[in-house]
Parts: structure tokens; sequence; C-alpha cells
């Protein structure tokens, strides 16, 4: 694909150093590390381990070198989800995505023509979700906020949230939605179903809830992409319009539009891992609304970033579309900050 400008939308970055959050607030399982002397951190959920992380997570050096490595010339930098922490107190909450913030701003800065930043936010707290949000557009110069598939006992859809997503409207802030937190996963402990079954789930739960929630129709310059290529939603598309048409009573309570207006109205990410799937998706959505996504630096993401696409038997305008151009309209961020 030559010099094509490849944006990949789905990066997680952690900070290099982490305070003990618990220990400074007094409770809850926030997550610690412990470093290792192979210079990976043993990321630790309270006194319980939660997972390994290499440097390329954290280091920003080692990072650079794998981009370029595997020819991604922007990286759109957002948190792993178990740091959302909406399980806390509001305030401390705060802190913690205040630190996060921080440091990804930090990177951007440092790097303006290789990254693009996203925040996270305090969600169960819309009056300091939205503090924190004015906080990442107008000092940080962030792009935007990742925030999760629902929010505590909150789907997306409910009103207690449509502030925050009301100012993201009016700030311009893209928003991506990763699922987290998936549900039942004390009966799937085995076979890794959360990651596999309950997180496409989660991903198709989070669409369902704003579409019939009204929120992209009270909303309509409200940008949101969502991970993993839309979960399940773009599979199930059938089943989710059937049901609105013969179960009103029970689906069009807070919105009467069918569901499938809104396809094209929304973004997802490339991450499908089947060249069959991203056919159907682009015929779906629209070759306007796929961005290149990756899950990076994570093994169930794409090793190979873009080979999906670039395989693919799209023409090449799309495949810059799909690799570089729509994630730049996404996020509303110009191609010429990266020369």
């Amino acid at each position: 694909m030559g010099s094509v400008l490849t944006v990949d939308i789905h990066c997680h970055v952690l900070p290099a150093e982490l305070p003990n959050f618990s220990k400074q607030f007094g409770y809850g399982n926030f997550i610690s590390y412990r470093k290792r002397e192979d210079n990976c951190i043993d990321m630790m959920q309270g006194e319980k381990f939660f997972r390994t992380v290499e440097p390329n997570l954290f280091d920003t050096s080692v990072r650079l070198k794998e981009a370029d490595r595997d020819n991604v010339k922007v990286q759109v930098l957002s948190t792993v989800p178990v740091m959302f922490s909406y399980w806390a107190k509001p305030e401390d909450t705060l802190k913690v995505a205040q630190f996060l913030n921080d440091d990804i701003a930090q990177r951007v800065s440092d790097n303006p023509n290789r990254f693009v930043g996203l925040g996270s936010l305090p969600m169960q707290s819309p009056e300091h979700a939205i503090e924190e949000l004015d906080r990442c557009i107008k000092d940080l110069g962030l792009a935007g906020v990742e925030i999760g598939s629902h929010i505590e006992q909150w789907n997306l859809s409910d009103e207690y949230l449509f502030p925050i997503f009301k100012r993201a409207e009016e700030l311009g802030a893209a928003i991506f939605v990763h699922p987290w937190d998936m549900p039942a996963k004390e009966q799937m402990e085995k076979y890794w179903l959360p990651w596999l079954v309950m997180m496409p789930a989660e991903t198709s739960r989070a669409i369902c809830s704003m579409i019939f929630g009204g929120i992209f129709e009270r909303l309509p310059k409200l940008r949101v992409a969502f991970a993993h290529g839309g979960g399940s939603f773009p599979m199930t598309i059938g089943r989710i319009e059937h049901g609105y048409k013969v179960r009103p009573d029970l689906v069009q309570v807070d919105n009467k539009v069918n569901p499938r207006k809104y396809l094209g109205r929304f973004w997802v990410d490339s991450l499908v891992h089947d060249q069959r799937v991203l056919d159907y998706l682009v015929s779906l959505l629209g070759e306007d609304f796929v961005c290149l996504g990756t899950d990076y630096p994570f093994p169930l993401g794409e090793l190979e970033p873009g080979k999906l696409i670039v395989n693919s038997g799209f023409p090449d305008h799309v495949k810059t579309k799909m690799l570089g151009t729509n994630a730049l309209k996404w996020l509303n961020v110009s191609p010429q900050r990266f020369g």
C-alpha cells in the first residue's frame, strides 16, 4: 500500500509506574504493579495476580520500534479497561483517571506525530466525568475518551449517563467503547470463554443500548467507535431488527426508529480475524465506518497490523480509508498533523 497513513485506533497503554491506589485510598482492589527481573510487570488486583504485561505496554521506545516494524504510523492510545475502576468512590476513580490521562497526554506531547490520546473518566458520576472530560479535551489536548460497554448497573442508554454524552458532543470529543467486566465469568472459567463469547456480546449490548436508548437520535453529531468490529452486533442485526418489529412493546420503549437506520452512524474497528467477516462488516456499515484496530499489544489482537485489510479484495482507495482516513474522521484530526 506504499505510503498510506496507517492509524490504529485500538492500542492500549499503561504508565511505567503506578501508585498503589488501594493503600492510598484505604480500600479496594485497584490495580498495582509488581516489577519483575525480566523487565515485565505483574499486574496485581489487590493481592490477586491479574496478568503479566511486557514492556511494549508501558515503554514508549519499545512501542515505537514495534509500530515501525509493523508500518503503523499512528497509534490511538487508551488505557486497559481493568483500570476504569467504576466500582470505586467517584473522587477516587477521578484521581486514577487523572493519573492515567496525564500519562497518555505526556506520551502524545512527546510524540505528537505518532500518537493520539483518549482519556478515561469516572463514568459512575456524571459530575466528575464531565469535569475530567473537559480537562481531557481543553487542557490535555486529547481527542476523546474510552469508556466501558456498561457502567456498573447502568447500560449506556441510561438517562443518568446522558449528560456525559451530551457534553462529549458539545466538545467534539470522540468516544471509543470497549467491552469490560463481562457477566457470568464465574460460570465460564474454562476455555477463556469470557473473552471469546461474552466480550463480543458486551459490545453488542453497548451498541443496542445506545440505539434503543435514542442516544444517536438525540445527539446526531456524537462520534462513537466500538471495539472488536462491533462484537456480535453485526452478525445479529437481523435478529435485533426482527425483535424491534415483533415486540415493539419491549424494544421501542425509548426510540421507535428502526435500528438499521443507525448502520453507518457509528464506527467500528477491523478486529474480526476473518476475511469474510470483514467483507460483511464493510458491506453492512459502509466503507467509511471501519477503521484499523489491533488491540495492541495483547495476544487476542491482530498480530500483523493491517494484514486483514491489506490482503482483502477491496480497491486501494477503500483500503486507504480503513487503514487511516476513517480513523481521522472519527477523531476529527487533520492528516497534516502527522506530516
